[in-house]
């Protein structure tokens, strides 16, 4: 019951719209985020009021006046001292008057993401921020000098450095070194290559802001990262906090170690965390003319979620790359990866790797180097997901073994986690009555290779067969350490890549339901891509189905099939692939993306009554490149037969699309379905879901045993 408690309050603070503060001869309002969202003890604010009224501006009833300065449509400025608790600021304009009620938090947070998650690994030290501040005397945290660290935070380092001819950033001397690079900006301008950075702690992430010394355009970029971890751990910064093109432009680079999903997946938190380091940017520089979102993978979800979830409190124009639409539902199909190699790993009917498809949905090659056998022959669950099921389901690994962990205490404190994806999220699955976090997977009713059985490709045998024995993911509690080669102690003898102990096998194999209380839980959180987002959004990708990567080009359909059915449209969003055929990436479509949004963004300011996709300039469309990066076809049809029953268009045809495992046994391209509605399997057979295949008496017989509460009627 707490954790549907925890659901409404988080969708209540994400959601609620921020309250309008008009009128016609006074008005007052915070720039830096929402009045009840205040961090820091410290609020940017903005007075209008008529031009020759004398204003008074009080916090809490002290006059803070001197703070402000004229700005174009009124005062401007920082109300520092805010005590953590609610306050309020008021603005005093004879006879006019005009009250914010404002809440303060922490800058450790938290905001609205619910109570710290503990243990939490320092890693201040590696963020250049000398050790941690002793938070406690009471034996719990990081070991530092005068006691030990809970919630790591470091006082913030200010900086200068620069980029040097080598392409490297490196301190900034007291004279202009000799190897000082130079860099043109948006304005034309021709500047050295010196930037402002400054660095500390938000929320308890590591952050970076960083612009060009004196050549701020007055844009911002939101540097995403990507990657894939169970939290309980600061994490580091990315190399994108130094993003040489942006900042070689003159944006400013927002970055935080709390918005890499190489550091934690809970994008409740992250979203959170954007926020706060977006309000210390604003309070210090004033707010941007726009933010846009730039990230790939992990880094391009955050931007749907965000956007989606916060409007453009974040970021006002997104630019995902390699995106998926969420993380959350990726776990239903992914989960079916090892299921499906265990099977066809023991079966010789599936020895050549390209048939391999025909069940996973992914691609699959008989030439691509496979990186556990050393030979030729792999798919892209291999290749590209190898390692999620452990990393996310076994709450007794993990792949974080920093030596660091040794300077926690108390002793032990690491395998006391339950290292799993749904334990990183407890508060918004739930935890079972064994003391587990509740988890959405499952596969009740799921016909494996489906698609297959229609298309001839599978044997209506050969479909009982693996349907049978595919079997399933066992519950957390049950489940026992992994084999080699995740535990890298069992190698070579103990090899399980499958995770098999870990499965119910049979014959049949059981099945395992979703916990309906995780699934209802995650589909109201927000972590689950709906459709709900009105930004510019320019999805791009590198094509790299061939070399079996994990970032399968169909997710950015995913994405606005989603969009389609939330509203009907789509018009904000366009997808640009770029070939990576055949020796992988050479080209970057990234800063023509970027000049693409700052002529989409200015139109919106222009224009605004038209919307974002009545501002579209003429380079938003769809469009697709050739691995140098010249334009192959750009317009409304290019991607035509893939949403659609039209003929396949010039870059539909250019690039294949491959798909999932639930695509294949009868789920939607969209994705996202955590548990199937069932039918029984004689309606199913009178339906004609089996294409030519009229089972016998005993074929039907067996299709009951093995699916005894149903099959999925998508």
């Amino acid at each position: 019951m707490k954790a549907v408690v925890v659901l409404i309050v988080l969708a209540s603070l994400i959601g609620a719209p921020a309250p309008a503060y008009a009128g016609a001869d006074l008005a007052l309002e915070v720039l830096s985020s929402r009045p009840d969202q205040v961090t820091g003890g410290d609020a940017l604010v903005r007075v209008r009021h008529r031009k020759g009224a004398k204003v008074t501006v009080t916090r809490n009833g002290e006059d803070v006046t001197a703070a402000f300065e004229p700005a174009e449509d009124g005062l401007t400025g920082l109300v520092t001292g805010l005590a953590v608790g609610a306050g309020t600021i008021t603005a005093t304009a004879w006879p006019h008057r005009r009250t914010l009620r404002v809440r303060n938090h922490p800058v450790g947070g938290p905001v609205f993401s619910g109570a710290h998650q503990y243990p939490f690994l320092c890693k201040t030290e590696r963020g250049g921020l000398g050790p941690p501040v002793a938070d406690n005397q009471d034996g719990q945290g990081m070991r530092v000098a005068g006691g030990w660290s809970r919630d790591c935070f470091a006082p913030v380092v200010a900086d200068r450095i620069y980029r040097s001819a080598d392409g490297t950033f490196k301190p900034m001397p007291a004279g202009r070194p000799a190897d000082m690079a130079t860099t043109t900006l948006l304005d034309g301008r021709t500047v050295d290559f010196v930037v402002r950075r400054e660095r500390g702690v938000i929320n308890r992430f590591l952050y970076s802001i960083a612009m060009i010394e004196n050549g701020w355009n007055g844009r911002a970029i939101y540097r995403f990262d990507g990657g894939v971890a169970i939290g309980h751990d600061q994490g580091t910064l990315g190399g994108s906090a130094l993003d040489p093109y942006g900042l070689g432009k003159g944006y400013a680079i927002l970055h935080s170690s709390g918005t890499r999903t190489s550091t934690h997946y809970n994008l409740i938190l992250g979203g959170e965390t954007a926020l706060m380091v977006k309000e210390r940017f604003i309070e210090q520089h004033g707010l941007p003319l726009y933010t846009v979102g730039v990230g790939g993978s992990g880094g391009a979800i955050q931007q749907y979620i965000y956007g989606q979830n916060l409007g453009n409190r974040v970021i006002d124009a997104a630019i995902p790359q390699y995106s998926y639409p969420d993380m959350v539902t990726q776990t239903i199909h992914v989960g079916d990866c090892e299921l499906l190699e265990r099977y066809m790993d023991h079966d010789p009917r599936w020895a050549r790797w390209d048939d391999r498809t025909a069940l996973i949905g992914m691609n699959a090659s008989d030439t691509v180097a496979n990186p556990y056998t050393g030979k030729p022959g792999s798919d892209e669950c291999v290749n590209g997901w190898r390692g999620l099921t452990p990393l996310a389901m076994n709450p007794l690994w993990t792949s974080n073994d920093d030596p660091e962990w040794e300077r926690m205490d108390p002793p032990g404190v690491k395998d006391t986690v339950q290292w799993t994806h749904w334990d990183d999220l407890r508060k918004v699955y739930g935890v079972d009555e064994r003391g587990y976090a509740r988890s959405t997977w499952g596969n009740v009713g799921v016909q494996y290779g489906l698609k297959a059985l229609v298309d001839g490709v599978v044997t209506p045998a050969g479909f009982l067969d693996l349907n049978a024995e595919v079997g399933a993911w066992k519950e957390a509690a049950d489940m026992v350490q992994e084999g080699c080669p995740f535990v890298r102690t069992a190698c070579p003898a103990d090899f399980d890549p499958w995770s098999a102990r870990n499965m119910r096998l049979g014959d049949p194999a059981p099945r395992r339901a979703g916990d309906p209380i995780a699934i209802r839980n995650v589909q109201r959180s927000g972590l689950v891509f709906g459709g709900d987002i009105d930004i510019p959004i320019i999805d791009w990708r590198h094509y790299l189905e061939d070399q079996l990567d994990m970032h399968n080009s169909h997710q950015s359909f995913a994405a606005r099939k989603r969009m389609l059915d939330h509203d009907g449209r789509a018009g904000n969003q366009v997808i640009w692939f770029t070939d990576a055929r055949p020796d992988g990436p050479r080209f970057d479509q990234t800063p023509e993306a970027l000049q693409v949004i700052d002529a989409w963004m200015a139109g919106i300011r222009k224009h605004p009554a038209r919307g974002v996709a009545g501002n579209r300039p003429p380079q938003a469309v769809d469009r697709c490149f050739a691995t140098d990066g010249t334009q192959i076809a750009a317009g409304p049809q290019v991607w035509d037969g893939i949403l659609d029953r039209r003929s396949p268009g010039i870059c539909t045809q250019r690039f294949p699309l491959y798909s999932t495992s639930r695509i294949v046994a009868g789920g939607p391209l969209e994705g996202g379905v955590y548990a199937c509605r069932l039918q029984p399997v004689e309606r199913a057979i009178t339906k004609g879901l089996y294409g030519a295949w009229r089972p016998t008496a005993d074929e039907r017989a067996r299709l009951k045993q093995i699916f005894p509460t149903g099959v999925c009627d998508y």
